[in-house]
């Protein structure tokens, strides 16, 4: 009997890891993300499985929260195949470059600070380095191609759907045989939100006896993205007009291309003053836009007009790409009029916590928070109205207007979600995954209420059998 176990985004919204172990001997993992926020600390457990028994690997997607683990899994014994779009393998190689990078900067800095007290040892080693995500892609990889039939395994077939969540994602419908008789399970990932500047309406799968399904936003639905997209504007105007800078944190794929896009779509409408300087502050993000330019031809037919029209899309005057920690540094010489998208998206790391603590005491700046931010980060500190934060061991103040406008999510919400469920012909067992727990059980109860049937919420290193 085939069995369904999650090693990570069970009961929390990060670290998706979800093992299909199959009757004839076949494990295939599907993700292996890292944990964020006040889970970070299980990125260090063991995964709760041997990595040297799994099969093959499935990737969704390139977000950190879903191939962030995988330079550990190699390191600990995995040797199989990977499977992903070619999109996904070009931006989990920045996601990845840039975690490692990450990782072994904040090492350093800790570790000499503990060698000053004679605690070194007490500092915990990064996760992987640089050339551990180098080695992963020693392993043998296929490009999955949407709606195209792959052999995984022995008896084991998979379809790759595109999911609309961002460039090259997808859900993944696996074909399995068991006791004569033919079994699909489909995995959702991260499913997109219909309403999307830069991505397509994600496919709608018809036939399966097992799903397992994202559940992040299913205890709401989002604002219309025209409403988001007149707020976002709105405060962006206010602010400069005010003689202030927009300050926004942003997830280097998919949300920073949204934020271009409409940012762009200002310069052209003349929104925006002459002098409005707009700086993209993230190399991650620069390198991820200039994928999503040469994948352009899977984007939304919004962004295929703009091309269109202009030929370029992530392009426009007034826009500097800050590649360097000088070129960073010097955008906070300027007193007003700058807009600065800079990451990490959940302001645990990067550019962004420099930016804050030169610009968030200033009640003439604002801060734009256009996405997700996990329990026990910055970002979800700041969103709940906290008067003071820690940036590099110091108080700082927040005075700057802070507006949150949840409609540019790259995730469905319930709504989208329940009428994704209920587009499929045949649906057997339904497993939620990727949500806190409180949100999950508003998803489970609405799911019977207007689907008639029983969602279970999965529990984590829990064992479910399939197929009874």
């Amino acid at each position: 009997m085939a069995i369904l176990e999650s090693h990570g985004a069970d009961e929390v919204v990060t670290g998706s890891c979800h093992l299909l172990r199959l009757k004839n001997g076949v494990n295939i993992l599907i993700d292996c993300g890292m944990y964020q926020g006040k889970n970070e600390h299980r990125n260090y457990e063991d995964f709760g499985f041997d990595p040297a028994k799994i099969d093959v690997l499935l990737v969704t997607h390139a977000h950190l929260d879903h191939v962030g683990r995988i330079p550990k899994l190699v390191k600990e014994g995995f040797e199989g195949r990977i499977i992903a779009t070619k999109p996904t393998f070009e931006l989990a190689n920045v996601v990845l470059l840039d975690s490692a990078n990450l990782m072994e900067e904040e090492y350093k800095t800790l570790y000499k600070k503990a060698q000053r007290r004679g605690k070194e040892d007490k500092v915990k080693p990064p996760l992987y380095s640089v050339d551990d995500v180098e080695n992963v892609w020693l392993l043998p990889t296929t490009h999955a191609k949407y709606d195209k039939t792959i052999t995984v395994a022995k008896g084991v077939k998979a379809v790759y759907r595109n999911a609309g969540h961002i460039l090259g994602s997808a859900f993944i419908e696996l074909t399995y045989k068991e006791d004569g008789k033919n079994y699909t399970i489909v995995f959702s990932g991260d499913l997109g939100n219909v309403k999307a500047v830069v991505m397509p309406k994600q496919e709608q799968p018809k036939f399966a006896q097992n799903l397992v399904i994202e559940s992040t936003y299913g205890d709401r639905n989002h604002r219309a993205m025209s409403e988001s997209i007149a707020e976002f504007k709105k405060a962006v105007k206010d602010t400069i007009l005010n003689r202030g800078n927009v300050i926004i944190p942003s997830f280097a794929i998919e949300r920073t291309q949204d934020i271009l896009c409409i940012l762009k779509e200002m310069r052209l409408n003349r929104e925006l003053p002459s002098k409005c300087k707009i700086f993209l502050d993230s190399p991650m993000a620069i390198r991820a836009t200039n994928i999503f330019n040469k994948y352009s031809d899977e984007l939304s037919p919004r962004c295929k007009k703009m091309i269109k029209q202009d030929k370029e899309l992530f392009d426009f005057k007034g826009l500097h790409f800050s590649v360097t920690v000088e070129d960073s540094k010097r955008i906070n010489d300027i007193e007003s009029g700058a807009i600065i998208i800079a990451g990490s998206g959940m302001c645990t790391g990067g550019r962004i916590l420099h930016h804050f603590k030169h610009q968030i005491w200033n009640p003439k700046n604002c801060v734009i928070f256009v996405g997700y931010q996990a329990e026990g980060t910055i970002g979800r500190k700041i969103v709940e109205g906290s008067k003071w934060i820690k940036l590099y061991h110091e108080k700082v103040r927040v005075r700057a207007k802070i507006y949150t406008i949840n409609g540019f999510s790259a995730h469905a919400d319930q709504n989208e979600l329940i009428k994704w469920m209920g587009g499929f012909e045949k649906l057997g067992n339904i497993f939620l995954v990727h949500g806190e727990y409180d949100k999950q059980k508003v998803l489970r109860k609405v799911i019977r209420q207007k689907l008639d049937k029983k969602a279970v919420i999965v529990e984590e290193n829990q064992r479910y059998e399939l197929n009874r």
